[in-house]
């Protein structure tokens, strides 16, 4: 049960590494913030493999074709969530986006079936509540303005674009060294955001340069994004080198109250009352999916 502790740790880390990177979507972009994530939390990944490393002497990885696919799939497609939960917290809020991105709860479940994974009757119970609860937050209201339906659709997208980055990273964990989950986990992590951090680098160098230098002016509060970054994906590399990414994801909905305190505290946001109810439906779906 090991991969319950590391995804309860993650969330609400991954929660903070949201709100630092949103507060430089202004400035920086979303692509911009969304480098801030790869670039300033790399040397952190990097220390953390290192201790890790320390502590595995008998670790023994296989860079095969099966962990290059996993890691690249992974971290493409990391990216595209990332940059599109950041728009959809600048459209919709920050704690609504946080809920919208968690479609990617039963999309990870259906991918990790197609790839092997195998959940319970119970746990299938917990990813159907669990997702009439998304349903219920991101139903479209007759009062919707364009400006919110649209966030709510880019909300969406970065759960699709999430549940294939899950999928894609634990079968590159499993790839590496099954027998060594954790070392797999962070040694995933750097070359993921290796390649992140070249590739969005490069990317921005050429179609939008003042992001870069955005991102420099606000190194501060970019060390911060990077920490929490870093933090948090080797605990949500270390549980999905343990579980399939379906109930990872179920367990993970805990950053969903969370998202909603510190959407309130820093952002002045207020939740409505289908929105609460939703996230309390969403809650259930977790506890039954944690529980198969």
């Amino acid at each position: 049960m090991l991969w319950i502790v590391f995804t309860l740790i993650a969330a609400p880390l991954q929660v903070a590494r949201n709100a630092a990177q949103r507060g430089l979507v202004g400035d920086a972009g979303p692509w911009g913030a969304t480098l801030v994530r790869f670039l300033f939390g790399l040397p952190f990944s990097i220390l953390i493999f290192g201790a890790v490393a320390a502590f595995t002497p008998d670790a023994a990885p296989v860079l095969s074709w099966r962990f290059w696919t996993g890691v690249s799939f992974g971290a493409v497609s990391q990216v595209a969530a990332t940059g599109f939960l950041l728009m959809a917290m600048h459209r919709s809020g920050f704690a609504v986006a946080t809920v919208l991105q968690q479609s990617s709860l039963p999309l990870a479940a259906v991918m990790g079936l197609a790839l092997g994974d195998a959940l319970s009757l119970q746990a299938w119970i917990g990813v159907a509540v669990a997702s009439a609860g998304l349903a219920i937050v991101s139903w479209p209201r007759k009062d919707q303005t364009h400006h919110a339906f649209v966030g709510g659709l880019l909300g969406l997208a970065a759960g699709a674009a999430f549940a294939v980055s899950f999928n894609g990273y634990r079968q590159a964990g499993l790839a590496l060294d099954p027998g060594h989950p954790i070392y797999s986990a962070t040694a995933a992590v750097v070359i993921a955001q290796a390649m992140q951090t070249v590739a969005l680098g490069l990317i921005l160098a050429v179609a939008r340069p003042q992001a870069l230098r955005a991102v420099a002016v606000s190194w501060r509060q970019s060390l911060g994004a990077g920490f929490f970054g870093s933090a948090a994906s080797a605990f949500w590399f270390g549980a999905l080198a343990l579980a399939p990414a379906g109930p990872v994801r179920a367990v993970a909905l805990i950053e969903t109250p969370v998202a909603a305190a510190v959407g309130r505290r820093l952002f002045r946001e207020r939740l409505s009352a289908r929105a609460i109810v939703g996230g309390v439906l969403t809650a259930a779906g977790v506890a039954l999916t944690a529980l198969g």
